[in-house]
């Protein structure tokens, strides 16, 4: 198994519906490591940088004044096969999509609102967490559950 970091957002809707923790939880009940986090205010330079790739969409405006709109907690992620599992914590990108046990089936109630937001893949992991945390903000630290959560086979 691949053992990697990646980027979460907990996106404003979830920080003003104060499921911060709840979410933040989720992640660490499965395992995973949590190497960075911050509360922030996205400004609109970052969210292009971020959603380089949607520019020119139809929803692309409306995204943009969604992230700005509010704070968002940022989280630098740790674990095996980190990107893929906190993915499929999260649900289907639609939280009418999304199936009971993960984060956007249990909390969202919006089509539009999804809660949270998870890098793709590695590449964009690498990216993305390059875009919110400089080098000195993800801290290398054991925890005393990582035996019990990992085992040399999860860190490849």
């Amino acid at each position: 198994m691949a053992f990697e970091r990646t980027l979460i957002l907990i996106k404003p809707d979830g920080v003003q519906r104060g499921l911060v923790g709840d979410i933040v939880g989720r992640f660490e009940r499965t395992g995973m490591k949590i190497v960075g986090m911050k509360l922030m205010q996205m400004t609109e330079q970052l969210a292009a940088q971020h959603y380089k790739d949607h520019v020119g969409k139809g929803f692309y405006a409306g995204l943009v004044k969604f992230m700005t709109s509010s704070p968002l907690v940022a989280l630098a992620v740790e674990g095996p096969k980190a990107v893929e599992n906190c993915r499929k914590l999260m649900g289907k990108t639609f939280c009418t999509d999304a199936v009971a046990g993960t984060i956007r089936g249990d909390f969202g109630v919006s089509r539009g609102l999804n809660l949270v937001h998870g890098s793709d893949s590695a590449e964009s992991a690498k990216r993305e967490l390059g875009l919110f945390f400089k080098p000195e903000e993800l801290i290398e630290y054991s925890r005393a559950i990582d035996a019990w959560s990992w085992n040399d086979e999860d860190k490849g």
